[in-house]
């Protein structure tokens, strides 16, 4: 499955703990990346400055939805499904 031109819900929605040119603590759910450009691209696609994570999520029908706001919401209710319990 190729990605939705302009989408980036996968740059937006999810945290990601690990360093980004950037953003070196990472970034917050939610926020979109430095990265993004003005068309919702990412500039580290395919080099390996791109964190891991990134590079291992891949588009899929039940990911992207039908539409960008289907997929910023299932990334946004992965990510609560995924956060780490509050520490006692």
């Amino acid at each position: 499955m190729n990605c939705r031109p302009g989408c980036a819900a996968c740059c937006i929605a999810p945290s990601i703990t690990s360093p980004i040119p950037g953003m070196p603590h990472g970034k917050p759910a939610g926020v979109p990346c430095v990265q993004l450009d003005r068309e919702r691209r990412c500039q580290l696609f395919g080099r390996p400055e791109r964190p891991a994570v990134c590079a291992g999520l891949q588009p899929s029908p039940d990911m992207c939805g039908n539409s960008r706001k289907d997929a910023l919401l299932w990334l946004a209710q992965l990510e609560h499904a995924t956060r780490p319990a509050p520490a006692a």
